[in-house]
C-alpha cells in the first residue's frame, strides 16, 4: 500500500531517538523511506550508545576476558544525559518547522522527560513500542508486570548489573544459542543475511539509569501533547499486552491527550525488517 503523507509532512522533522544497546544508526534505513515521503529526520546519538561508545576493555579480543565482571566505563550515565542530547536536537530542528518526536523501546524514558522539560519544542509525541512513564516511572516496572511474563530475553543479561552499572549483552558471542536468543527476541522477522550485520553493529551495554531511573510526567507538560502509539504486534522484547498496559495506564493518569494507537505487524525492530512500512506509518 502506498501512503499519501499528511499535507504537512514537508514541513516536518521527525526527531528520531534509538532503544538500549542501538544507536542513531538503527533509523538509517527509516530515515531514507521518510526522505523519500518528503519527511525530513535527525536521529540521536544518546550518552553511551554510537559507534564512539567506550567498550568493555576485552569484548572485541579472544575469549571476551572480564565481560561478566568489569564495570562498565557507561555506568556514570544518567537518565538526565539521555535527555539533555534529546533537548539539544529538539532546540536544533524546532526552526525548521513542525516536530514529531519518535522513541524506541527504552528510549521512551529519555525521549518523555525531554518532552516534560520543554513541551514547546514537540508537536507530537511518538512512541514505537517504546516505554510510557505516564502511569508507573521506571521501565523497570513494566518489564516485571505479569503483562510481560510472555517477553523474551531476560537470558540474554551478564553478569550483576548493580555491579556493572549497566544491563549487559553479548552481541558478539560465540555461543550460537545465545545468539538466536539474541535473533528471536529482537530480530525474529529480519532476514536472515541481515541479522548478523544488525547485532555485530549493537553496543554491549545499557546505561543501568536508563530502565531504572523514575521519570516524572504532567497532565500540564508532557500531558498537552498530542501522542501516538505504534504497537508491535509480534513483539517478543516488549510483549503487546504490557505495551497495552503502558497506553491504559498513561491516559487514564493523564486523559487531556489519550494516544492515537496503530499497530504493526512487526517485531520489536521494525525499523530493521520494514522500514518502509514503519516509515508510511509515521507519516500518516
Amino acid at each position: 500500500m502506498t501512503t499519501s503523507p499528511d499535507t504537512d509532512v514537508n514541513d516536518t522533522v521527525f526527531v528520531l531517538v534509538h532503544g538500549a544497546w542501538h544507536g542513531s544508526w538503527q533509523w538509517a534505513a527509516t530515515q531514507r523511506a521518510l526522505a523519500g515521503l518528503g519527511a525530513a529526520s535527525l536521529a540521536v546519538d544518546m550518552p553511551g550508545h554510537g559507534f564512539d561508545v567506550p567498550l568493555p576493555s576485552g569484548y572485541l579480543l579472544p575469549g571476551q576476558p572480564g565481560l561478566l565482571t568489569e564495570k562498565s566505563q557507561l555506568a556514570a550515565v544518567t537518565m538526565d544525559d539521555c535527555a539533555d542530547a534529546v533537548l539539544d536536537t529538539l532546540r536544533r530542528v524546532r526552526r525548521y518547522g513542525r516536530v514529531v518526536l519518535v522513541s524506541h523501546s527504552a528510549g521512551g524514558g529519555p525521549a518523555s522527560l525531554a518532552a516534560e522539560r520543554a513541551p514547546e519544542l514537540v508537536d507530537r509525541i511518538v512512541y514505537l513500542s517504546a516505554f510510557v512513564p505516564a502511569g508507573r516511572p521506571r521501565f523497570s516496572d513494566y518489564l516485571s508486570t505479569p503483562e510481560n511474563v510472555t517477553a523474551r530475553g531476560r537470558s540474554l543479561h551478564l553478569g550483576d548489573p548493580e555491579a556493572l552499572g549497566a544491563l549487559r549483552i553479548n552481541p558478539l558471542s560465540p555461543d550460537p544459542a545465545y545468539v538466536e536468543e539474541l535473533r528471536q527476541t529482537h530480530y525474529h522477522d529480519t532476514p536472515a543475511d541481515r541479522f548478523d550485520r544488525w547485532r555485530s553493529a549493537l553496543s554491549p551495554d545499557l546505561p543501568l539509569a536508563i530502565p531504572t531511573t523514575p521519570v516524572t510526567l504532567t497532565a500540564a507538560r508532557w500531558g498537552r501533547i498530542p501522542r501516538t502509539f505504534l504497537r508491535c504486534a509480534q513483539d517478543r522484547a516488549l510483549a503487546p499486552a504490557a505495551q497495552d498496559l503502558m497506553i491504559a495506564e498513561a491516559d487514564r493518569a493523564v486523559p487531556g491527550e489519550p494516544f492515537t494507537v496503530h499497530t504493526l505487524p512487526s517485531s520489536h525492530s521494525p525499523f530493521a525488517a520494514r522500514p518502509r512500512e514503519l516509515a508510511e506509518a509515521l507519516v500518516r
